[in-house]
């Protein structure tokens, strides 16, 4: 596929001061007492009857499984008063509940007490809180106990199992109970898996986990998804193999270094220093400490790790490839000591401040990796910290890029270590699970972290005790998430950290630097030792971004900050392995966890003949708006699915002591259809005298998703619109309206810098790129 060079948007030369904007609100509504007791009763004994047609008595002791969904708090004291026991619940406030009887006659006389006549001096039914949440009573059907795995290779419906297909399985169960009635329930179940033609290979019984390798034809397979007991029947994990081959490469045995151009963009560290190595000697081009008493040299060996990823980002592919390409030159601050901790008699913010402006000044740098958090402030929604505020004060100052990583947490130890695996990935949103500082800062790159895979060692993948957590590109359980301050959208990106894995040998979680498959693979501060190591974290992720940035700006070497920022926006999506594995979680997680997903560096880079990039490098008076024209060639407006999608980037001022911490805003509009005097008359500042505005009709106003409330949350923005039916009425030229709007920054600043990006792609192969370059240049 050909790359060609991204177009520029042409921005309508007026100066016209913008409108003030109005808001809106919501209403919901509850259910009557009666029709609602009703309907849950009618939907209990459908579930109930359902499973009672497919248990196996002969082999299994019969158990209820429920799955029941709140509106509101999931009540797991009244659920475990009406004689039910709660195995599961979801963010979306979806439980799952079990009971060793059919009758339920605690939980049915609630129900007829609600649905009663109220008692004397009673405003509200009785359970009236308990009972009034429940939405909706249902089975656990068949098609949700399949797992991940095999939904991602294809098998979403028992029936998508063929009789003939001979799978190699893990069966999960529902924990319901002590350790001995699950090894009882799993031993029943392993013998009815040998009852219908299968074989039962191995048992794992754990302190809440309990699985079964089993092999089994499609026909048995589809009467195992029908058991009651069973939470989930996967593929088992596949081992990693790459990385502890690589870990032990010698020197002789490494591909060749590939030259790196002298005027190639230079990529800072602030980290805990840089030793020599010859993967990383060529590309050197400074090691400072800040303060100097700390030196240069990595003892800690983090600084060294993170450089590595960030100077050549996923080395496995490296090797597989045969040669080493790095996209940037490096540079070095050592801000923390052989402990890995910051200096006493230094403040944050002033090693922060001393070393990005010496490396910028000095040395040219112009994209900075901090892959360090503190870990006694996790960002709370509340006012960002000094450490943040630092950071954004000087990507507005500087023009310069900062990559921060989301930060790290353990997410289960001791005891609980199992629920690693069967909590996963719902522990992800727990409120102990936020960004960690400076994670929260606005006019950053914040990155959270995707497995690279299953991470589990090749001698091991026989092994049913050892339990992977993850897939490929889905979230890594150690990864922090968002939102950040005013709701707005963090981590911006997510990329590839490595994971974690359930060891019940040594009763805990394993990640990369005690198990080198569940890690990222990069290079070992000490070379004599060996040349390579492996690490899991969101450390690694963040260098893995700004190494496609740096690729980004060798071909744009003029672009400001912004511009990147908006570009690898443009160019992100979340994984559908993602989005399947946190599929159920509340409306609104899946960018809490993943934010605008993994960046393309190749769509960031280039456009292509059906898939076209603008953009503007810019700046606006605040309080004023600004409006591009879009061409639209006659093959976008009709004939096939096509995708409009709009990124906006800005570095606002920001004070630390002010819960408004952001001194500007800015939004788009997309507008279809009008002549540009009536949008501009339309947006812009009106007397009373001149009476009200021209409105834009709904259909002329582009629906671009997410809305605005939710995406101006932020200083990184992106929406999109997708077409399909035809648009030739609506004209052959969009226009996107920016506006700036002051907060009280307005009396300190006159003008705010931004960059924006469209994006216009048909899916069928056509030359869009060639008809929208013509359009330009008439």
């Amino acid at each position: 596929m050909p790359n060609y060079q991204h177009l520029r948007l042409v921005r309508r030369q007026e100066r016209l001061e913008r409108r003030k904007r109005p808001g809106f609100g919501v209403v919901v509504d509850r259910p009557q007492p009666k029709s609602h007791a009703d309907k849950l009763s009618g939907e209990l004994d459908g579930a109930i009857a359902e499973q009672q047609k497919r248990r196996k008595p002969e082999y299994i002791d019969p158990s209820l499984i429920l799955r029941v969904r709140m509106d509101g708090y999931e009540h797991e004291v009244d659920w475990e008063g009406a004689g039910l026991t709660v195995l599961s619940t979801d963010v979306d406030r979806t439980l799952v509940l079990f009971s060793s009887t059919d009758d339920l006659a605690d939980f049915r006389r609630k129900l007829a007490e609600y649905g009663g006549p109220l008692k004397v001096g009673n405003k509200n039914p009785s359970h009236a809180g308990f009972i009034g949440s429940i939405a909706e009573i249902g089975d656990i059907e068949a098609r949700d106990r399949i797992g991940v795995r095999f939904r991602e290779a294809g098998f979403t419906e028992p029936g998508d199992f063929r009789d003939e297909d001979l799978l190699l399985v893990d069966i999960e169960l529902w924990d319901t109970g002590r350790k001995e009635a699950r090894e009882r329930k799993a031993g029943q179940i392993g013998k009815y898996i040998e009852s219908v033609g299968g074989e039962h290979y191995d048992t794992y019984v754990g302190p809440s986990l309990t699985v079964l390798r089993a092999r089994v034809n499609g026909k048995a397979l589809r009467t195992v998804l029908d058991l009651t007991e069973v939470a989930s029947v996967d593929m088992p994990p596949q081992p990693d193999l790459a990385t502890q081959e690589a870990i032990d490469l010698t020197l002789p045995e490494l591909p060749p270094i590939e030259e790196l151009a002298a005027t190639a963009p230079v990529i800072a560290v602030l980290d805990s220093g840089i030793n020599a190595h010859p993967l990383i000697d060529p590309f050197l081009v400074a090691a400072i400490g800040v303060p100097e008493s700390l030196g240069s040299a990595d003892e800690f060996g983090h600084g060294t790790r993170v450089s590595g990823i960030g100077l050549y980002g996923d080395l496995r592919r490296q090797i597989e490839a045969g040669q080493f390409a790095s996209a940037a030159r490096l540079a070095m601050a050592k801000v923390v000591n052989e402990r890995g901790a910051f200096e006493d008699r230094r403040l944050v913010p002033s090693q922060m401040d001393e070393a990005i402006r010496r490396l910028h000044g000095e040395y040219g740098a112009r994209i900075f990796i901090i892959s360090l958090g503190d870990v006694n402030r996790v960002y709370d929604g509340g006012k960002v910290g000094a450490w943040a505020a630092t950071l954004d004060e000087l990507a507005r100052e500087l023009d310069v890029l900062i990559v921060v990583s989301a930060g790290n947490r353990s997410p289960r130890g001791g005891t609980r270590f199992e629920q690693g695996v069967t909590e996963y990935p719902t522990y992800l949103t727990e409120a102990s699970n936020r960004l960690l500082e400076p994670a929260s800062a606005i006019n950053v790159l914040t990155v959270g972290a995707l497995a690279h895979g299953p991470g589990l060692a090749q001698d091991e993948a026989d092994d049913v005790r050892m339990r992977p957590i993850t897939q490929a590109l889905e979230p890594a359980p150690f990864s922090r998430v968002g939102l950040g301050i005013g709701g707005s959208l963090k981590p911006d990106f997510v990329d590839l950290g490595g994971t974690m894995i359930v060891d019940p040998y040594i009763q805990r979680m394993r990640q990369g630097d005690t198990y080198p498959s569940a890690g990222m693979l990069t290079l070992h501060h000490r070379q004599f030792d060996r040349l390579f190591t492996a690490g899991s974290g969101t450390s690694y992720a963040g260098p893995m971004v700004a190494n496609k940035a740096a690729q980004l700006l060798t071909l744009l070497p003029d672009a400001s900050a912004n511009l990147l920022r908006a570009l690898m926006a443009n160019a992100a999506s979340i994984p559908e392995a993602a989005v399947e594995r946190l599929r159920g979680l509340q409306p609104g997680d899946l960018h809490r966890v993943c934010g605008n997903g993994l960046v393309d560096p190749v769509k960031a880079s280039y456009s292509d003949d059906h898939r076209v990039v603008l953009y503007a490098d810019d700046v606006l008076e605040v309080d004023y708006f600004a409006v591009y024209a879009i061409p639209v060639p006659d093959t976008f407006q009709g004939g096939g699915r096509r995708t409009l999608r709009v990124s906006l980037a800005y570095d606002p001022p920001v004070r630390h002591t002010r819960s408004d911490y952001a001194g500007i805003s800015m939004s788009f509009r997309v507008i279809r259809g009008m002549e540009p005097d009536v949008i501009f008359e339309h947006f812009r500042a009106r007397t009373k005298a001149e009476g009200k505005f021209p409105e834009i009709p709904a259909s002329n106003n582009c629906a671009l998703r997410p809305g605005p409330e939710e995406r101006e949350r932020g200083t990184l923005q992106t929406a999109s619109v997708e077409f399909v039916r035809d648009t030739a009425h609506h004209g052959d030229t969009y226009y996107l309206v920016v506006r700036c709007e002051g907060g009280w920054a307005a009396p300190i600043t006159a003008t705010q810098k931004f960059a924006v990006v469209v994006e216009m792609e048909h899916q069928t192969e056509l030359q869009l790129y060639a008809r929208l370059q013509a359009r330009l240049r008439v």
